[in-house]
């Protein structure tokens, strides 16, 4: 069953179409990596997708399940989220404002699904640590935590590897395996290291406002736009 369908949908802003005419579809457990050059309209249609952006044209939709789980973001991370003052689990606690709504406290049941998702991504025994002073690895790994803690299926992220040195990058790669093979999570990313990305995603999404591609790795790799990006390596 499809967990998101995307029929022709185009995305803009005041007016200039940035995303246009794009159609896909993601099943449960399907790893998807949206690539592309600067400016191609990737990080357009993750907003989108996640509504933040009104479509100018076409349909969403999310199945029912997906609807009812809700969806976890891990946008690009700013200079001042990277020096938040405050603790790593107070920071994965906030994946749970949702859930939480008006209560003034969040509950036993939200702190223990804040544990459970930071054993998930190997980062429990630095609960109590400040946010600020772990690496920049360690700190995409505790946002994906918090974004665990949005969701059970659906799990979105916009170019998490930059700024990481490539054993951070090789560490948040496997533990994002992790969850797609093990856990069946459906993921979606948008990259630029498609060289790396090949090894892992199960699904590519090629932009440049318009789709150029769509399909499986296997589909990119014998594809003509998939052997000029990976052979040249220009994204």
């Amino acid at each position: 069953m499809d967990v998101l369908t995307c029929d022709h949908i185009s995305f803009g802003y005041e007016n200039q179409i940035a995303v246009d005419q794009v159609s896909f579809s993601l099943k449960q457990g399907d790893f998807l990596c949206i690539v592309g050059k600067n400016g191609s309209g990737k990080s357009t249609l993750l907003k989108g997708i996640l509504g933040f952006l009104k479509p100018i044209h076409g349909e969403m939709n999310f199945s029912e399940e997906a609807k009812e789980h809700g969806v976890g973001y891990l946008p690009q991370q700013t200079a001042v989220q990277k020096n938040f003052p405050a603790t790593v689990m107070e920071v994965v606690l906030s994946g749970c404002l949702k859930e939480r709504g008006h209560k003034p406290f969040y509950s036993k049941k939200e702190k223990q699904k804040a544990i459970y998702n930071l054993k998930r991504i190997g980062m429990a025994s630095k609960r109590r640590m400040c946010y600020c002073d772990l690496s920049g690895g360690q700190q995409q790994r505790v946002l994906i935590a918090r974004a665990l803690c949005a969701t059970k299926d659906i799990l979105m992220l916009d170019e998490p590897t930059t700024g990481l040195d490539p054993k951070a990058t090789m560490e948040l790669y496997r533990i994002l395996e992790y969850l797609n093979k093990e856990e069946h999570v459906t993921i979606l990313m948008v990259s630029h290291d498609i060289q790396n990305l090949i090894s892992y995603a199960t699904h590519i999404l090629h932009m440049n406002q318009k789709m150029k591609f769509f399909g499986t790795i296997e589909q990119y790799k014998k594809s003509e736009v998939g052997k000029e990006f990976i052979g040249g390596g220009q994204i």
